[in-house]
């Protein structure tokens, strides 16, 4: 196939890149259904004439149903789909890509999917099935799965599914909230992940960060210190990673911390851990839940995160934390790419 795809990338270009934005166009009308012709525009980045021009085609290809409502993809539209994906993986040279950044990063598994969630929210929602699919491949008959928060997290929430009539689940926040919107907020998330996939959850009823004095205190309550243990025995952690300063801001950390993390460049952060190019720890706040050291003692890490602003950042938090499994976008992949040679 890989031959087939040369050849018409140099003969007949202008086919491909119809097929990547068809595809592109199908995938947002399959995810936020039912969608208008603007909000296909605002969602794929295309103009709105060039938005209708295509939905023509698609309507009269039978791949799409219009209706008042607005658009809706049909059976043989997601059967499409289906069958595109991995040719349209082969076009944008996303295995290819995978590999070189299983070897930039050292990380045993790398699953990248086609586009910018930065530009367009499918793509985020996209890296969640992903996600998703993946957790289906390693249950056991009991698991602890624990949870950060973030945009990136809640985007996995939003497309969690039932994931095994034969396992147990149990969803935990991996650590407390840091004041941000309550769809974001860790326990939000899991909450959420247990009713669609048919599991149970517990909640962590903490800020983050804390001081040091009230720290030592709520460690030191049954009821923390029964969802902290269940938490840190987790068999599967799901987490972001996030931009150094944006973090720090949503955090409203004081400005001599935040001047502090800009003179010692932190790019990263995760966990509560501050990183640097090298992936050094620059900084650290206080939180309750999972901390960097407990990660070596969890079965399945899987990093989600992607975006093209994020790719130093990913890049910083694979020098030092530990994943089995990153899943992330095309865009955020290429940034890596560039940032870090080899």
């Amino acid at each position: 196939m890989k031959s087939l795809i040369d050849l018409q990338k140099k003969l007949v270009p202008e086919v491909l890149d119809t097929m990547t934005q068809r595809y592109s166009l199908l995938q947002t009308v399959k995810l936020f259904q039912p969608i208008g012709r603007r909000g296909l525009a605002e969602n794929t980045k295309f103009t709105e004439r060039h938005v209708r021009g295509e939905v023509d085609f698609l309507h009269e290809q039978g791949l799409i149903q219009i209706t008042s409502k607005g658009m809706f993809i049909t059976n043989e539209g997601k059967l499409i789909l289906e069958n595109m994906a991995s040719f349209i993986g082969e076009i944008s040279g996303l295995h290819v890509l995978e590999q070189q950044i299983m070897e930039r990063l050292s990380v045993g598994k790398v699953i990248i999917v086609q586009g910018n969630s930065d530009e367009n929210e499918w793509v985020k929602l996209e890296m969640g099935k992903v996600c998703v699919a993946y957790l289906k491949t390693i249950l056991k008959k009991e698991n602890t799965i624990a949870v950060t928060g973030g945009s990136t997290m809640a985007a996995v929430a939003e497309v969690m599914s039932p994931l095994s009539k034969e396992s147990d689940l149990m969803f935990v926040p991996a650590r407390g909230g840091i004041g941000e919107k309550a769809e974001n907020q860790a326990s939000g998330i899991v909450a959420k992940m247990a009713r669609q996939a048919h599991g149970e959850y517990r909640m962590l009823y903490v800020p983050d960060p804390i001081s040091d004095s009230t720290y030592e205190t709520l460690i030191t309550e049954p009821a923390i210190m029964e969802i902290l243990e269940m938490i840190k025995g987790s068999d599967i952690v799901i987490h972001g990673v996030g931009d150094a300063l944006k973090m720090a801001e949503r955090r409203k950390t004081s400005e001599q911390i935040i001047a502090l993390l800009k003179e010692r460049k932190a790019i990263s952060e995760a966990f509560g851990y501050y990183f640097d190019r090298s992936g050094n720890v620059v900084h650290k706040v206080k939180t309750v839940g999972i901390q960097l050291e407990d990660l070596k003692a969890v079965e399945n890490v899987i990093t989600v995160a992607g975006g093209k602003s994020k790719g130093e950042a990913i890049a910083s938090y694979f020098k030092q934390g530990k994943s089995d499994l990153l899943i992330t976008d095309q865009a955020a992949a290429e940034q890596i790419l560039r940032g870090n040679p080899l």
